[in-house]
């Protein structure tokens, strides 16, 4: 079974940034897409960004592009996302979630079989 632990969240200030971490273990999705997600109070689970097994392709949310970027150790079989810029708008809990299965990068909740407990991001203004 894999288990996925964030970590790196925390309170900043509007234009801060933040470092997320996500590790994976019981098994190495090295070779699988991953991905960020969040999640408001009251709101549905939105897609971040998302990251081939590989490394070489990312997609994000137009909402984020350009200040957040999404990376990968695989030999350490871990996700990183390094958020920029921060505003008020990015306060959520952010959860990493793994695929176990082949493919391209996937921006779907339901494309994902696996999934940390989340970190919480609070951007205050």
């Amino acid at each position: 079974q894999v288990q996925l632990v964030e970590s790196g969240g925390g309170l900043v200030q509007t234009g801060g940034s933040l470092r997320l971490s996500c590790t994976a273990s019981g098994r190495t999705l090295g070779i699988y897409p991953m991905g960020w997600f969040r999640q408001a109070p009251g709101k549905e689970r939105e897609f971040v960004a998302t990251i081939s097994g590989s490394g070489t392709s990312t997609i994000y949310a137009d909402s984020v592009k350009g200040r957040f970027t999404i990376s990968r150790d695989n030999a350490k079989n871990t996700m990183f996302l390094q958020m920029n810029s921060l505003k008020p708008e990015d306060t959520a809990v952010y959860y990493c979630a793994g695929r176990g299965r082949s493919s391209g990068p996937r921006m779907g909740v339901r494309d994902y079989d696996y999934w940390g407990q989340g970190t919480q991001v609070t951007v205050s203004s």
